[in-house]
């Protein structure tokens, strides 16, 4: 079984919060890793709100709590 992570497909945190600060890999990314995990409506409520708010809010959560903004935590 993989390694769990709150990260872009388990990437370093230096990855990620590059892929995170960038607007169009940050909502590319965060679609997939939410499919990935399996979170359907995580990954079309990113879809639709991917560019503004949530955006914002990966960068805050990946830079204070070094992992990306998650809807549901599991």
């Amino acid at each position: 079984m993989a390694k769990k992570t709150n990260d872009y497909f388990g990437l370093d945190r230096l990855v990620s919060l590059i892929l995170a600060i960038i607007p169009i890999t940050s909502w590319v990314c965060g679609i997939l890793t939410r499919f990935q995990d399996g979170h359907i409506v995580a990954a079309i409520i990113r879809i639709f709100f991917g560019f503004n708010i949530i955006w914002i809010l990966d960068l805050v959560f990946m830079i204070l709590e070094k992992h990306i903004f998650r809807l549901l935590e599991v």
